[in-house]
């Protein structure tokens, strides 16, 4: 079954929910790392970036920890930029759990896809292909212009994060998906020609 393609950016807590949710949607998808986003400015810094330009979807564990969660990121966003999905309070474990949740409750990733795929359903955007084709930012574009792949690549990262009001820091990875929400392709190869002339030579 094909993936459901998303438009917007997924906030949810951990790696085992974003590897579950990659075998389901296609969407930038990020990690709070738990209650690691309460002491991770960046991170949270670049969630409120992408959200100014499109709404995201936050989905975090039903238990207590993940309420938490949650309430911090509806304290640092506009309400009507975040679209709220849950999952069903089931009890159970993740298989890869020796023992369960202290609420005893399924997290994310402990959900199949018949369960979560109707939650993303409603928010799929067959236009967001087209879109994604009219802008081809790609790893290639990272690589050719000096921005992965070299020994002083990072530090043009955060030169080009800067120009765009994201975080320092961030991956390559990270940072071509969150280009690809909050600048056009034009936009890109123009920064990057003022930023890095040598790039374009």
């Amino acid at each position: 079954m094909d993936k459901l393609i998303i438009p917007y950016p997924v906030i949810v807590e951990g790696k085992y929910d974003r590897e579950t949710l990659s075998r389901i949607i296609d969407a930038q998808i990020i990690r709070t790392d738990g209650f690691g986003i309460f002491n991770r400015g960046e991170k949270l810094a670049l969630i409120r970036r992408l959200a100014a330009e499109t709404p995201v979807i936050v989905l975090t564990d039903s238990d207590g920890a993940g309420k938490v969660i949650r309430s911090f990121i509806h304290s640092a966003l506009p309400p009507e930029k975040i679209i709220d999905l849950y999952t069903p309070a089931v009890m159970g474990k993740e298989k890869r759990k020796k023992a369960p949740s202290k609420a005893g409750r399924l997290g994310v990733e402990g959900f199949d896809a018949a369960t979560l795929r109707p939650l993303f359903a409603p928010y799929a955007d067959p236009e967001a292909a087209r879109r994604a084709a009219e802008n081809p930012l790609s790893k290639t574009d990272f690589y050719l212009d000096g921005l992965s792949g070299g020994d002083n690549s990072q530090a043009k990262r955060d030169t080009l994060a800067a120009a765009f009001a994201l975080p320092p820091g961030m991956s390559a990875a990270a940072l071509l998906a969150a280009l690809r929400c909050v600048c056009s392709y034009a936009e890109y190869k123009a920064h990057v020609a003022r930023l890095f002339p040598s790039a374009e030579a």
